[in-house]
């Protein structure tokens, strides 16, 4: 009903779910779910499979919260408007910073990730490249489409989530059917799980990252917080039951004490799909397996670099001309290739560093935005998260214990699986 009655305020078409659905499931799976069994190791199948369930709860609801706050404000208030209006300049400056290095942070992890499997992709047919010199081919290929227009990156994108589909499904069916049962519940190695757990954390709230679409959904849909919700509500759950159908597919097939050499490795995407390619008999579907590795991390990249191309020609005024466009790509591609090629498998590490600056903008802002408004608007009849102020606190807490386990484990305080 909500989805007629939106159609009517915005044209003869309704809007369907479905599409707000995709747009939520495609911004969250991604290159980031290569972290997950890898980090994932100490604590093994039982214990990642309860982290992802919470992290999701976690930030399902910190989007809710997000959804409740901009729906005070016109259809198009992005999150700077959102702070600003409601929290003032210094939370405006702290999240602005904050998603800047996000994006920036994960655009670094992207070109890491895709040196690693462009690598391992050309080492199937007898090349040998340099990694530095994969990442620089990966990062000006998939920078030139952004720099052509967003058009051109929607439209590609949209092959490449077709094509991640596809391929993701032929690989994993393969290796669901193949999996040790016994491997997933009694692993090798030490019988200790349960620390590891606080350290993985981190990387669990980065899989879950999907904030940046809610006020686009705002956009896309008006004035409809049923659908919305009901939108990003399917397009998580799509995520978390992929990264469970992923998590089934490495434990079972690698074990534990095999991820241990994975990790020395550096744990990048590469050393992860080469691990997972010599478990498969067939050569066509360690192709299929491949190629799923190259249409995540690209599809992430162009999402990404997409997002902070926007960000910064707003920041800086760059207009949308030919120059305008050359001197925004510049700023946006230039900083994380260069790092890129000087620190080839830093994939790990970045994905961590995006978590820590994620918990301010994906976690801690979006419940303080929900407390503000809801002193701000004590009367308003609008849409509300329920389950009262509780739930803010809670996911407040989720965010600064996050951010916590990520420096800990940084300072070698919290226990991490080498």
């Amino acid at each position: 009903m909500a989805n007629h009655m939106d159609g009517a305020k915005h044209g003869p078409q309704a809007k369907s779910l479905l599409g707000g659905a995709m747009i939520i499931a495609g911004t969250t799976v991604g290159a980031g779910m290569f972290s997950l069994p890898v980090v994932g190791a100490g604590m093994w199948f039982g214990y990642s499979i309860l982290m992802l369930l919470g992290v999701w709860f976690c930030m399902l609801l910190s989007g809710l919260f997000l959804l409740e706050a901009n729906l005070h404000f016109k259809p198009g208030a992005s999150f700077d408007t959102l702070t600003k209006e409601v929290l003032g300049q210094f939370w405006r400056v702290v999240n602005g910073v904050s998603i800047a290095f996000v994006l920036y942070i994960l655009t670094y992890a992207y070109i890491s990730g895709g040196s690693s499997i462009v690598n391992h992709s050309l080492s199937n047919i007898g090349v040998e490249l340099p990694q530095s010199a994969a990442g620089l081919i990966f990062a000006v290929v998939l920078a030139s489409i952004v720099l052509i227009s967003t058009k051109a990156v929607d439209r590609i994108t949209t092959i490449m989530l077709g094509g991640m589909v596809i391929t993701f499904f032929l690989a994993i069916g393969n290796l669901l059917i193949e999996i040790d049962i016994p491997a997933l519940t009694q692993p090798d190695g030490e019988a200790r799980f349960l620390p590891y757990m606080l350290a993985a954390i981190p990387f669990g709230l980065t899989s879950f990252g999907y904030h940046g679409n809610v006020p686009s959904l705002v956009k896309y849909y008006g004035n409809a917080p049923k659908t919305i919700t009901k939108a990003i509500f399917i397009g998580t759950f799509i995520a978390l039951l992929i990264y469970v159908c992923w998590l089934v597919a490495t434990m079972g097939n690698i074990s534990r004490s095999m991820f241990t050499d994975i990790i020395a490795q550096g744990g990048n995407m590469g050393v992860l799909v080469a691990s997972l390619t010599g478990v498969i008999e067939s050569d066509w579907l360690n192709s299929m397996l491949t190629l799923f590795a190259n249409l995540a991390v690209a599809s992430s990249f162009l999402g990404v670099t997409l997002g902070l191309f926007d960000y910064l020609a707003d920041l800086f005024g760059f207009d949308d001309s030919r120059s305008g466009r050359v001197k925004t790509a510049a700023i946006t591609f230039i900083p994380p290739t260069i790092l890129g090629i000087l620190f080839p498998n830093g994939f790990l590490i970045a994905i961590g560093f995006a978590a820590l600056a994620a918990t301010i903008w994906a976690v801690i802002v979006p419940g303080l935005l929900a407390y503000k408004v809801r002193q701000l608007y004590p009367d308003s009849q609008g849409y509300k998260v329920p389950g009262g102020n509780a739930l803010i606190y809670i996911v407040v807490l989720f965010g600064a214990v996050t951010a916590a386990c990520h420096l800990l484990a940084m300072a070698d305080i919290l226990p991490v699986y080498k």
